[in-house]
């Protein structure tokens, strides 16, 4: 069956790789301007920047033959909970015949969700399921280590975009590992690979945290690729979530304690929806473990993050730590951002005292 998945940047990799073993066919792209404009074209205007991609994203692969929608639900007051049931009245409206599978909380009801994964995953033996999920499971946690790796090698790199092409290549490594021994192989070969970038690596790079909502942090099209614009600056940044953190907040692995959460109770003490708590939380958090900065991404019209970023003052001034809000929608440009960007670090230098960002 050809199926159609949400494209989370390099997490689509393992996403990818576990539909495909139970005998579907992946036929998801990388989010262009076309798939923006088609979902802006058939999205409520009030609606936020993800839901338009994600829209679009399914309408293109619907026109490519797709028979099945897969994605995720959410849960607490945020619209996102919403999106699978709204997407699927949209599209059906337009005319498309298709199965969608709602993936909620696992904790939401074992029932539900095991009985979703016998539906994706056809007539094959649970043993063959939690080995498959196992192996795909190592395959993200891998690809998100790699790039906190990045994360830190791409303002040192002495080739502006060097590390870039050099972790496209680790990537494919990983995509082709068909075993988690081979997996942690491809693991290893990537962090030679980085580690080999030619480097200034006395170089002393300002620190700034990313925070915001799951989306636009994760997928580089949403947020117009904030992380390599930031390291090409010379800044060594450090995202609050990834794919592997939700998933695991979602699973039988949720922590006894969160620590985002936690630091956050003294300005915000309940679940607002989506990671508007975690937002403050980090903010928090960076600027206990003197981090330069933080940058919050928020798409236009999100709830949780326009309570997130009324709180975020209160927190910039008490924990010392400049904040900047980007809110991204189809009119965000990236000169626009960049502009703003190398505002921010010019603050972030002369509150340092220094003139100059990096040193080729």
């Amino acid at each position: 069956m050809k199926v159609v998945l949400p494209y989370l940047s390099n997490s689509h990799v393992a996403l990818k790789s576990l539909i495909e073993s139970f005998d579907h066919q992946v036929i998801t792209n990388q989010p262009s301007k076309k798939t923006l404009s088609l979902g802006v074209q058939h999205s409520p205007e009030f609606a936020c920047i993800p839901f338009k991609i994600l829209l679009g994203t399914y309408i293109e692969a619907l026109e490519n033959g797709a028979e099945m929608i897969i994605t995720s639900g959410g849960k607490g007051p945020c619209r996102a909970g919403h999106y699978g049931q709204l997407h699927k009245e949209i599209l059906e409206d337009l005319g498309y015949e298709f199965e969608m599978i709602v993936f909620e909380s696992l904790t939401d009801s074992f029932r539900d969700f095991f009985g979703k994964i016998r539906k994706v995953a056809g007539d094959a033996s649970w043993i063959r399921i939690f080995k498959t999920i196992w192996r795909e499971w190592n395959r993200l946690t891998v690809l998100d280590k790699l790039q906190q790796k990045v994360h830190k090698v791409r303002p040192r790199e002495l080739k502006p975009g060097h590390t870039t092409d050099v972790f496209d290549e680790v990537v494919d490594l990983v995509a082709q590992a068909e075993s988690i021994a081979e997996i942690k192989e491809a693991k290893k070969q990537g962090i030679d690979k980085l580690e080999a970038i030619p480097q200034n690596k006395d170089f002393e790079p300002l620190k700034i945290g990313i925070i915001g909502e799951i989306y636009v942090v994760l997928e580089p099209f949403a947020n117009l690729e904030v992380e390599k614009v930031l390291g090409e600056m010379g800044v060594e940044v450090d995202r609050s979530i990834y794919l592997s953190d939700w998933t695991e907040e979602h699973s039988f692995f949720v922590p006894a304690e969160d620590p985002a959460r936690d630091a956050a109770k003294p300005y915000l003490d309940q679940l607002i929806g989506g990671h508007g708590q975690e937002s403050v939380g980090s903010t928090v958090l960076y600027g206990q473990n003197d981090y330069d900065g933080v940058i919050h991404l928020a798409p236009f019209t999100c709830i949780p993050e326009i309570v997130a970023k009324s709180i975020l003052p209160e927190v910039s001034k008490e924990e010392d730590i400049p904040v900047l809000t980007l809110f991204l929608d189809e009119k965000t440009g990236g000169e626009g951002i960049r502009t703003r960007l190398e505002a921010f670090i010019d603050l972030l230098l002369q509150k340092q005292g220094r003139k100059e960002m990096k040193i080729s």
